[in-house]
């Protein structure tokens, strides 16, 4: 058996799974996701923990039985404390501002970029150059920052553009005038 698919998640207060033939519901305090579970793999929930278990040993059984699991455990993080990705904006003149569901970004093109922001995710703009995504799903709070960040990734030359918080950015020397 899978090693990870094997443990048992706990379900902390507050939280809510259900699971209805190959549909996992989990409702919490701060929203409520589903999925569809893959095929020949199963969840029940007994005792306040939610087990895994697959019909079969073969490579696609016991792949999608260590992948579900960690999915349903992601998925009852989410609605408990919730996942978050934090954007740094380096540049002059390089800015974000929040306008309801659009965010605006100045980074030096010729006018801002908008983007609109999903549903299910909730985006703090702090002082201009600090983004922070947030959210229950964690797929979607990671695609939405890999978005944010494409329009303008950190160049190596001057390092500036979008970046997440802490990364390192190796940089490259420039042009010298014999």
């Amino acid at each position: 058996m899978s090693r990870i698919g094997r443990k048992a998640i706990d379900i902390p207060n507050g939280v809510a799974v259900t699971v209805a033939g190959q549909t996992v519901a989990v409702k919490g305090p701060l929203g409520d996701l589903s999925r569809v579970m893959a095929e020949g793999v199963g969840a029940s929930v007994k005792d306040g923990k939610v087990h895994v278990t697959r019909d079969g040993n073969s490579w696609k059984r016991m792949s999608g039985h260590g992948l579900t699991r960690t999915l349903i455990a992601n998925m009852i993080e989410g609605v408990s404390s919730g996942f978050f990705k934090e954007l740094d904006i380096q540049g002059v003149g390089f800015k974000a501002e929040s306008r309801g569901q659009t965010l605006l970004l100045s980074l030096g093109f010729s006018r801002p970029l908008e983007f609109v922001v999903p549903i299910g995710i909730k985006l703090t703009v702090d002082q201009g150059t600090a983004i922070k995504v947030a959210g229950a799903d964690k797929a979607l709070v990671g695609d939405v920052a890999a978005r944010i960040r494409a329009f303008y990734p950190a160049e190596p030359y001057k390092g500036k553009g979008v970046r997440y918080r802490g990364q390192y950015v190796r940089r490259k020397v420039g042009k010298t005038v014999a």
